[in-house]
């Protein structure tokens, strides 16, 4: 028998009272360790109560204000009743506890009550169970890694930083980072999903693939495009992040995209996805876990992929295998995992196109986004990694913590031989082709401790970390193919560069780095004040045409101030970011062969955060100044006096409007401006590829007549940007339109989810983004998706 009392308005103790008489005295979440077979849709959280009382045989008591306006995500799969609530309640500030034999949801006083976990997590997410929950609409999460500082709550740190889940992930089809990177505004493409490379705007500065982290360390992700059916979480740190994460392999100082693998779930899944992506390929997706042992302590994962078949641009193909692993173990204290990954991907005969119109000084109508202008040639890139990440705890306050990886790429082919110079209005163009070769090679050290102290009334959050990336590159002399006629509308045939040699030995760079940051609480957890610095230290011993070794120190201040009972968070930090210093490459300069100190990008912020309770808005105001070279003629002597400014306003908001419906995206204003160039010659012109408006707006709906159906939508839209710093050269403002649908249900007692997406509906062809100085990338065209998953 099973009563849930929320529907009438007595007190709550006379409510657990009638129940505990109906029930019997006795512990119902420790009795009731049986996996529960739950298929619950995204409901008020009223309902779900119920239902899960009715299926779990249990009272379930609460005062029915506690839970009006509260809505829950879908809970499908195997749970036992502890693990249901857990689910159940995050995010909505209520707790289960247990009074002869009856649960009573009340309002947390941390009393006894279910552990459901701190508003502030420090630790790394180890396991699945250790990230920070799902918000609500289970398309991003209440928290990220802000580097060093460990797990942090999205309305706890002093800065801008979004966690896209895997739930997100699967239900948009997103095969790429790329992909998922869709639903941010201050994220925009200078590549688009069907080059061999993804390379990123955030907040207007470049962030190319090299510089993704996976675990929070750089190095160790894959290479080219990164597939996400081995990722729980996409995070988006905002920014600079040189104190926080140190500084990436090519310096990007924009952001942060940290990766974080899938690891075993606490009930199990065997999990069969088959996909198809227009114009005819085809794949298999394998998603396995289990935890294993008398307590469950050992987890396994695995991912494996297998894809193949036309892809949307006219002719050409693509192949590509994932397998990952992902084992952990929890021991009393401490905890050990393992994530390795081996990723293959080729593509054979095409690509899409990049165009440049400097020789015309004005840009033409972008051609079909299908078209192939390389027919014949292949591309190839393979990446592997294994890190193993250990916790162990000193005492209840203080926390040892330690990282290894090693990581392999390699690539052969046509990778950016993809461009075309117009040479008319007919849209004629000049072509050559690039064969390349090369590979890298990394590894990875973090090590530190993390605690907590207490100085009278103020709270310490100490961190200790020291990191080293160490990497080995070769690269084989890029042959060149003789130049040929085309015509960006009308491609002609390519002329095919021959064979690269073998790849030799081209750099031997080591980045290494120390850190400290104390976060200080202050009228209970009110008022949080970070204050860190990162030594850092480049070292490229193989560089030409001289070696370098240079030390930078980054400091960073971060302050959040929640002055209300209300959920609000302002907001404030100032941070540095890295680069390290340019070598002088001009043969004809008067310095050539100098190489500068490591570039310092400085960024000052501020912003208000708002948890409304199932809808979150943040908005933020930034400044980010970054260093560059330029070129004195009257000496003939380059500097690294240049400068760019970008400045901007972010609107990011997420979660459910109401229990049925649910939005996800945002709206960035950014004035990129270049403050010191040559001479003064461009001083005040726009920076080409930043566009000044860039919108995004996702929206899911529950429909109403078929439970389990959701239609979905997601509108992206860009400015006009300049293709070049001159400013002479300017593509038009665009919008694309996705939309699709997924139902959920059971089939022959197997859960089943149908996923549908169109993309780029409009079937538009037009240009979606900037790359190097001049050159305009071509949208990709319309594209229907496929998916079914089955749970066994």
């Amino acid at each position: 028998m099973s009563h849930y009392a929320s529907p009438y308005r007595a007190p709550l103790s006379r409510l657990a009272l009638a129940c505990s008489l109906l029930l019997g005295a006795g512990s119902a979440l420790a009795d009731n360790t049986t996996p529960l077979n739950l298929n619950l849709p995204s409901q008020p959280l009223e309902s779900a109560v119920h239902t899960l009382a009715r299926e779990g045989g249990v009272a379930i008591a609460a005062d029915s204000q506690l839970l009006v306006g509260r809505s829950t995500q879908p809970l499908s799969g195997q749970y036992t009743l502890q693990q249901a609530l857990h689910l159940l309640l995050a995010n909505t500030g209520l707790v289960a506890q247990e009074e002869n034999g009856v649960i009573v949801l009340r309002q947390d006083s941390s009393d006894g009550a279910l552990n459901l976990g701190e508003t502030r997590v420090t630790g790394a997410g180890l396991g699945a169970s250790d990230l920070p929950e799902a918000y609500s609409g289970d398309q991003v999460a209440t928290g990220a890694r802000l580097g060093l500082l460990g797990d942090t709550n999205i309305m706890d740190t002093p800065f801008n930083i979004t966690a896209y889940t895997a739930q997100a992930i699967e239900n948009q089809q997103s095969g790429t980072v790329g992909a998922v990177l869709r639903n941010d505004p201050s994220v925009r493409f200078s590549t688009g999903e069907g080059h061999a490379y993804e390379n990123f705007m955030i907040r207007g500065y470049s962030l190319d693939s090299s510089e993704l982290a996976l675990n929070g360390l750089y190095g160790m992700a894959p290479d080219g495009h990164v597939p996400t059916e081995f990722l729980d979480r996409v995070e988006v740190l905002k920014g600079p992040g040189a104190l926080l994460s140190g500084m990436a392999p090519s310096g990007g100082v924009g952001g942060v995209i940290n990766l974080v693998p899938k690891r075993a779930l606490e009930a199990p899944l065997t999990r069969l996805t088959t996909s198809y992506v227009s114009d005819g390929y085809f794949a298999e997706h394998l998603d396995f876990s289990r935890r294993l042992g008398d307590e469950q302590r050992f987890g396994i994962r695995f991912n494996g992929v297998y894809g193949d078949g036309d892809t949307g641009v006219d002719n050409q193909s693509k192949e590509r295998t994932l397998a990952s692993l992902a084992v952990d173990y929890r021991g009393d204290g401490w905890k050990l995992a393992l994530d390795a990954y081996e990723t293959h991907e080729r593509a054979i005969n095409g690509s899409p196109m990049m165009v440049g119109f400097s020789d015309i000084g004005h840009v033409l109508k972008a051609p079909k986004a299908d078209t192939n202008i390389l027919e014949g040639i292949t591309a190839k890139q393979i990446s592997k990694a294994v890190i193993v990440r250990g916790e162990y705890e000193l005492n209840d306050d203080w926390t040892t913590f330690a990282s290894v990886g090693s990581s392999k790429s390699r690539y052969k082919g046509f990778l950016n031989g993809t461009r075309l110079r117009v040479n008319n209005d007919k849209g004629d163009a000049t072509g050559e082709t690039y064969n390349q070769a090369g590979y890298t090679d990394s590894t990875a050290y973090e090590a530190g401790v993390r605690g907590r102290v207490s100085t009278g009334p103020v709270d310490h959050q100490l961190v200790f970390s020291a990191s080293l990336l160490h990497q080995n590159i070769g690269r084989a002399p890029t042959v060149t193919g003789a130049r040929y006629p085309s015509n960006i509308y009308h491609p002609g045939k390519p002329i095919i560069a021959g064979s690269t040699g073998s790849s030799v030995k081209t750099g031997d760079n080591t980045l290494s780095s120390f850190a400290i940051a104390d976060t200080l609480a202050f009228a209970d957890d009110k008022v949080l004040l970070t204050l860190g610095a990162r030594s850092q230290r480049v070292r490229q011993q193989m560089s030409s045409p001289k070696s370098y070794d240079e030390h930078a120190i980054t400091p960073a201040v971060g302050l959040v101030v929640k002055p209300w009972d209300a959920p609000v968070s302002l907001y404030a930090n100032y941070i540095e970011g890295l680069t390290q210093g340019s070598t002088v490459g001009d043969v004809t300069a008067a310095n050539y062969g100098d190489q500068f100190a490591p570039y310092k990008a400085k960024q000052l912020e501020a912003g208000v955060k708002w948890d409304m309770g199932t809808f979150t808005h943040t908005l933020s105001a930034f400044q980010i100044e970054k260093p560059s070279l330029i070129l004195d003629k009257a000496s003939n002597l380059y500097s690294d006096d240049g400068k760019q400014r970008n400045r901007g306003v972010e609107w990011n908001m997420f979660g459910s409007v109401i229990p049925s419906v649910r939005l996800l995206g945002g709206v960035t204003y950014t004035h990129a401006e270049l403050t010191r160039t040559a001479n003064g010659a461009l001083d005040g012109n726009t920076a080409r590829g930043v566009p000044k408006w860039s919108a995004n707006l996702g929206a899911e709906w529950d429909t109403p007549w078929i439970e389990g159906l959701t239609l979905n939508t997601l509108v992206i839209h860009s400015s006009s940007q300049y293709l070049n710093d001159a400013n002479t050269l300017k593509i038009p403002q665009w919008t694309r339109y996705d939309l699709g649908a997924r139902y959920s249900t059971r089939i022959l007692s197997k859960d089943v989810v149908l996923r549908a997406s169109l993309e780029n509906v409009e079937n538009r062809s037009y240009w979606a983004g900037v790359f190097n100085d001049g050159f305009a990338t071509v949208s990709e065209p319309r594209t229907l998706k496929l998916s079914t998953s089955i749970d066994f």
